[in-house]
């Protein structure tokens, strides 16, 4: 039976259908699908800005109120959202209640939750100053994630690193505020370790730290002290996450790269954070061992090495460490692999214009390698020097130039002239792979939608009824092709880190075209 009691063989379901999820849309949303302008909000272009970086933005950062999980706050604005997940955690008598759902489903992992939630913070930390308006927005969906991982590692020597079984929640097309598949709790422990999930935990707690050691210090303090502690158990207890829990966590965020990379990524914002010579010396002692020098150039929410390179760089460039030289070089090396043309060169491009690393979710290495491009160059700014790549010396403003080019292709100037930012620009995804979404919001349809009903509206082409404004997809394939199709996750289903690094990105190009 479809649901709702509609027939799919009915010769007028397709209109019915649609009229009624436009009906759906209007309560939710407050407006219908032909009211696409509501996106375009006004323009105040700069001479030279072709985008409104600012407008995207406010968006990009918007997005992560549509992924929370918990008890949400009267102030919430993704306002066909509504509670869920009440009783995570109880599985196992611990509080798990909040956090965010990673991308289109139900279920919190913690490990692209704590990346997520150190690439929001490295954005703050890098632009947060020139951010304004956007700042505080910012600031709290850090902390919608901090107050979370404080919750997953309350226990020492332990960490809650993921709510929900994955396998059954993908086998159910419903929305979170329905969800009645188990909720069971993973976690990792000194007999079962976790040495990257918990690397990348506390270099999530101390990146935040840095961000709140103004303007919330006790909170500031609070996050520190549990980075250090969790940082200690990760080094201590060494292994992968997924060899332990490689049912539960397999395919889906298997840790493909190891520890080391979050080994050496946790030690890098420790020593930013408490500015400790401990820290220093470990990285120092123990650098190449976890793979400083590793010719790597994919950063993301698995592989940790280029950004902890860049990271370390500042060290070097703009605090003048010695210590911390080689970095430099490490640094460059990374850069070389990505500038198209340069000697040592190995990044795919499409025809197009886009940086092209594989098919599943490409749109995250867009975003995160034009943010430690932007970062790079303004380390090497401050420093007054230059990329070398062999022979070739390549400028900080040519590394800006890069970044632009992939934001810019995001945001509508591609083949297709569209933009893989839900709700910016006239033209963008409206059938992404994402189940609430794409239901029916509670407000419309106060009634529950069972497990296995979804999946009529899932395989359906209808647009989404419910805007998740601000959500990036994994984007087109290698010939710069997207068929925006639902069931499509690989190319249309958005992600918590596809957005955090760009939130960074754009705040610099908002900034430098006069719009913040």
């Amino acid at each position: 039976m479809a649901l709702f009691g509609f027939s799919s063989s009915s010769c007028s379901y397709a209109l019915t259908f649609t009229i009624f999820l436009s009906f759906f849309f209007f309560l939710c949303n407050g407006f219908s699908y032909s009211d696409s302008y509501v996106f375009n909000t006004h323009h105040r272009r700069h001479h030279l800005a072709k985008h409104n970086y600012k407008d995207a933005l406010t968006k990009s950062i918007l997005f992560f109120e549509g992924q929370r999980s918990g008890k949400l706050p009267p102030n919430q604005r993704m306002t066909w959202r509504r509670d869920s997940g009440l009783s995570d955690g109880s599985a196992l008598h611990v509080d798990l209640v909040g956090g965010y759902y990673d991308a289109g489903d139900n279920i919190k992992f913690g490990f692209p939750m704590a990346f997520t939630t150190t690439m929001l913070s490295w954005s703050v930390i890098e632009f947060g100053g020139l951010m304004k308006s956007e700042l505080g927005n910012a600031k709290v969906a850090i902390r919608w994630a901090t107050d979370y991982l404080l919750k997953a590692t309350s226990r020492p020597n332990t960490i809650y690193v993921q709510v929900g079984d994955a396998n059954k929640d993908h086998s159910c097309w419903e929305r979170p505020e329905d969800m009645d598949t188990q909720r069971s709790v993973f976690k990792v422990d000194k007999n079962t370790p976790g040495s990257d999930v918990a690397g990348e935990t506390a270099a999530a707690l101390a990146a935040a730290a840095i961000v709140f050691r103004k303007s919330d210090p006790s909170y500031s303090k609070i996050l520190v002290r549990r980075a250090i502690r969790v940082f200690a158990f990760a080094d201590r207890y060494r292994g992968t996450y997924s060899a332990g829990l490689k049912p539960d966590v397999c395919p889906f965020y298997c840790s493909y790269s190891g520890y080391q990379d979050e080994l050496l990524w946790g030690a890098a914002w420790l020593q930013k954070a408490t500015r400790n010579l401990k820290y220093l010396n470990y990285i120092k002692v123990n650098g190449q061992i976890l793979g400083a020098a590793e010719y790597d150039n994919t950063f993301g929410w698995d592989n940790k090495h280029a950004g902890a390179r860049i990271l370390l760089s500042k060290g070097f460039l703009v605090q003048k460490m010695k210590t911390l030289s080689e970095y430099k070089g490490h640094a460059d090396n990374f850069i070389c692999s990505v500038i198209p043309g340069a000697p040592f060169s190995i990044s795919q491009y499409t025809p197009g214009g886009l940086l092209f690393k594989m098919a599943d979710e490409n749109m995250q290495y867009v975003t995160s390698t034009s943010f430690l491009l932007l970062t790079y160059a303004k380390y090497l700014t401050s420093a007054r020097t230059v990329v070398h790549c062999g022979g070739s010396v390549y400028t900080p403003g040519r590394l800006r130039s890069i970044a632009k080019r992939q934001v810019d292709y995001l945001l509508g100037d591609n083949p297709l002239r569209m933009s893989y930012m839900v709700g910016y620009g006239p033209k963008f995804p409206r059938r992404i792979h994402h189940r609430g979404s794409s239901l029916p919001c509670v407000a419309s349809h106060p009634a529950k939608i069972q497990c296995h009903q979804g999946f009529s509206i899932m395989h359906s082409q209808s647009p989404n009824p419910n805007f998740l404004v601000g959500a990036v997809v994994g984007g087109p394939d290698k010939h710069d092709r997207f068929p925006d199709v639902r069931s499509d996750y690989e190319q249309s289903e958005p992600a918590t880190y596809i957005n955090a690094p760009l939130v960074g990105a754009l705040t610099y190009f908002a900034h430098s075209y006069d719009q913040l």
